[in-house]
């Protein structure tokens, strides 16, 4: 059942502590680019010990179905991509509810969240030079603070986090399906219950979906579900997505007949993935979304020349059907 509020109360029991999340990286999308390994290539994260296989995760699957082209560019070329203010504003607005939850549930205020800010910023910057870059003087900087500052105080009309302890936090999770395909990423915030209830919950500082593509944002939230399901034995009882600067929260309560429906679109998906790279054939799909896109110069559908792709392996591991 979906759910589309805008509230201050969402109707979820106090959550208790019960596992550590990781510390919080560097930005998400790109953290998850990373998670990717095409067929036949080998994968970095695997230990020596065991066999190395195909990965998938959320944000890369929604690049296949968005545009295979783009796909090959961000996994196969792994084309650089600059920040831009809006992810950079991102980043920051979800490294400093990460660190929010570090803080005593009492001091958990929106002034604290504010005084969050500089410090994270300062560690991101110093972390990737080419954040600091984007602005050309400090009044800039400090007007695209205020905006962060503005969707920080949004998150505090949703929810109370003198409420919350998250069981997990910015939480790198992995299954791997009957296939062989490996199914990985990062969760923003991982809620149990008392009752042992699992909510998912991912911040957004985007724009909400219109209500055509929200069965689009709802995917990556079905696809962590799956992850967890498989991992724990368990349907998470509440997928939310939290546009904080619209003040609204998407709600989805997913069930098993949704989850297995969702395992078969990852796979099929993967299998077109797999056709595209044994043939070579990483086709544009244009949308409104090209004017967004950094390699825009680059794509045949506005007379670019994408690179030579590599070559393929001589013999790459594909699993079974």
């Amino acid at each position: 059942m979906l759910t589309h509020e805008i509230d201050a109360h969402p109707p979820w029991p106090e959550i208790h502590a019960n596992v550590g999340g990781l510390p919080y990286g560097s930005r998400v999308d790109e953290t998850a680019a990373v998670l990717d390994v095409v067929p036949g290539s080998a994968d970095s994260e695997a230990p020596d010990d065991q066999p190395r296989g195909p990965a998938l995760s959320p944000s890369r699957a929604g690049d296949f179905m968005t545009c295979p082209l783009l796909y090959r560019f961000r996994v196969i070329d792994r084309l650089p991509e600059p920040p831009t203010t809006a992810t950079a504003r991102g980043t920051l607005v979800h490294a400093a509810l990460e660190r929010l939850f570090d803080l005593p549930a009492a001091e958990r205020t929106p002034q604290a969240a504010r005084d969050l800010l500089i410090p994270e910023w300062d560690r991101l910057a110093a972390e990737e030079p080419d954040l600091a870059a984007l602005f050309s003087d400090e009044a800039e900087r400090a007007s695209w603070l205020q905006s962060a500052i503005a969707i920080l105080d949004a998150y505090f009309t949703l929810e109370d986090p003198r409420r919350l302890e998250p069981a997990e936090r910015e939480s790198y999770v992995e299954t791997t399906l009957e296939s062989g395909l490996r199914l990985r990423g990062y969760i923003d915030r991982l809620d149990v219950a008392p009752g042992g209830e699992i909510r998912i919950v991912d911040y957004k500082t985007g724009r909400a979906p219109r209500e055509a593509y929200e069965a689009s944002a709802l995917f990556q939230m079905k696809f962590y579900a799956l992850v967890i399901w498989r991992l724990r034995g368990q349907v998470p009882r509440l997928l939310q997505l939290m546009y904080l600067a619209e003040g609204e929260v998407l709600r989805y309560a997913p069930d098993e007949s949704d989850l297995l429906a969702t395992e078969r679109k990852i796979t099929a998906l993967w299998q077109a993935i797999e056709r595209a790279r044994i043939a070579g054939d990483w086709r544009p799909r244009p949308s409104k979304l090209c004017d967004w896109c950094n390699h825009k110069a680059l794509c045949p559908e506005f007379g670019g020349t994408p690179p030579p792709l590599p070559a393929l392996p001589a013999d790459p591991p594909v699993p079974p059907r």
